[in-house]
């Protein structure tokens, strides 16, 4: 939006050729995004709590949150405006890639909004049924599916169904038609899986910020010319303004984190975990880069799939892998406290975003 006003006025104020540029604008969505979430934080704290609107603890949880009872949620919301705003304030709209990032992002959102309203109404950890949740979130995987297979059809083509596989140089098939079912797959797993992460004050924010940052530099060498050509990268030239939605989630989940850190003040809430998972999702989509998308999110792998690995085994066998999942649960329960957990749990993300970005080469 701002490109469109600012650039006109180029020839009379020369410094105004710096919104020409993705890394300019995208470092303005971050701070823009930032400073949104750490001003409206105090007011939506406020305001979620005259409106009752505070988490509801799961019984079978551990016993050491029963206190966090009450606290406000449904803080996704925050997150979403903190986001949303600085990406369409600074990103071009007539971009088709940032439109279904944008629209992806939303409609997860709603799902995990009608999900935590149902919550909070009915004053139990139950919402939506889960079959209706998972319909919900493969209706918004279709529509994203086929999204990115109609810009396939453009002439010249704005995308493809091939998958590039980190470490190979020339593994990359192309799934075809199938291409929809695997993405569908992709956007209701990562949507999951970060929704399984958010259960600790700090924890799924500040490690979705990692995953974030890593996929700001995706999408700016993917939609650069000379950098996506070395690197040996499936190229659109839409794709490099992703970086402006990915720099706008790394300001929004810093401002959001400062209110959720230990002790938390706000939780993000469904509207936001499940909205946080698509976004990466899709994002990681457009950018053809899906199959890094589970080292580059580590710890996202780690905790879905903890959660399989005891459901799988209570049903096989009737005895559990672990104390409790997800996996952070485990590591409270054995004695961890919650700051070491989220601490440590942050440090593993780290390496994971740092490893994904050397896979870039290492073909």
């Amino acid at each position: 939006m701002l490109i469109d006003v600012l650039l006109p006025l180029e020839p009379y104020f020369g410094v105004l050729n710096v919104v020409r540029y993705i890394t300019f604008r995208t470092a303005a969505a971050s701070v823009t995004a930032l400073v949104i979430s750490l001003v409206l934080g105090p007011w939506m704290i406020r305001t979620l709590r005259d409106f009752q609107i505070g988490q509801v603890i799961r019984q079978e949880g551990p016993q050491s949150h029963r206190a966090k009872a009450g606290t406000p949620t449904m803080g996704g919301l925050l997150i979403l405006t903190s986001a949303l705003v600085p990406t369409i304030l600074w990103a071009d709209l007539t971009n088709p890639y940032i439109w279904i990032a944008v629209l992806s992002t939303v409609a997860f959102g709603a799902v995990g909004f009608t999900d935590d309203y149902l919550k909070i109404v009915r004053r139990s950890h139950h919402g939506l049924r889960p079959r209706y949740k998972m319909g919900l979130q493969v209706l918004v995987g279709l529509g994203v599916g086929v999204a990115v297979l109609v810009l396939a059809q453009q002439d010249p083509p704005l995308y493809n169904t091939r998958l590039i596989f980190p470490f190979f140089k020339n593994l990359i098939p192309d799934l075809g038609v199938f291409y929809l079912a695997f993405a569908v797959f992709v956007l209701v797993a990562w949507s999951n899986a970060v929704n399984l992460t958010d259960g600790l004050d700090g924890l799924a924010i500040s490690t979705f910020g990692v995953a974030a940052a890593a996929f700001t530099a995706l999408a700016y060498v993917t939609g650069h010319a000379v950098l996506a050509e070395y690197l040996l990268l499936v190229r659109f030239p839409p794709a490099g303004e992703l970086t402006i939605f990915c720099g706008a989630l790394v300001g929004a989940s810093l401002g959001f984190l400062w209110y959720n850190s230990y002790p938390a003040e706000i939780f993000m809430g469904d509207v936001g975990s499940l909205a946080l998972g698509g976004a990466l999702a899709t994002v990681a989509i457009l950018i053809k880069q899906e199959l890094l998308l589970v080292i580059v999110g580590g710890i996202f792998v780690i905790e879905a799939a903890s959660v399989v690995i005891q459901v799988a085994s209570f049903k096989l066998t009737g005895k559990r892998v672990f104390k409790m999942a997800p996996l952070h649960h485990h590591f409270e329960l054995i004695g961890w406290s919650e700051p070491k957990v989220i601490t440590r749990f942050l440090i593993v993300a780290v390496v994971f975003a740092l490893f994904s970005l050397t896979t870039l080469k290492l073909r």
